[in-house]
């Protein structure tokens, strides 16, 4: 088993915007991130991005942080995009199941505008909930490929 933490949990109302950091988010079986504008069925419930690609951004000259490319989960310690489809991830009492690897961006994604590009498409890592349950700022993960 590796080991990763999490650096910040987010949520938004609505699709298409940044998600704001709070201290925790339930994880609904087959359903995502409670309150969340993504949750639902289907294969991208939890979005996933690393904190090290944000800092990369940042790098740029992006002035990006946590939430702003609409992920609800920030990782640190672990290359999300490199973990082939069918990991499981536990994170505090949750399991995911990662299920897509970076998406096609959408015209009206927020940060796109803001800053002319977008991690999520190359970087990000969609996944289900398998075993519901709370996720904490703070928490450590595991995983195994």
């Amino acid at each position: 088993m590796k080991r990763f933490s999490v650096k910040s949990v987010n949520i938004s109302e609505r699709k298409g915007e940044p998600k704001l950091p709070v201290e925790k988010v339930i994880c609904k079986k087959n359903h995502g991130v409670a309150g969340d504008g993504h949750a639902g069925p289907g294969l991208r419930q939890v979005s996933l991005l690393a904190f090290e690609d944000i800092t990369a951004m940042r790098a740029r000259g992006a002035p990006v942080d946590c939430g702003d490319f609409a992920e609800n989960i920030t990782t640190e310690g672990i290359g999300l995009a490199a973990l082939p489809v069918g990991t499981r991830l536990t994170i505090g009492k949750a399991e995911l199941e990662i299920t897509q690897i970076g998406k096609e961006c959408h015209t009206g994604c927020a940060i796109r505008r803001q800053i002319g590009d977008c991690l999520m498409p190359r970087q990000g890592v969609f996944a289900k909930v398998i075993k519901e349950g709370e996720i904490k700022r703070g928490d450590s993960g595991t995983y195994s490929v």
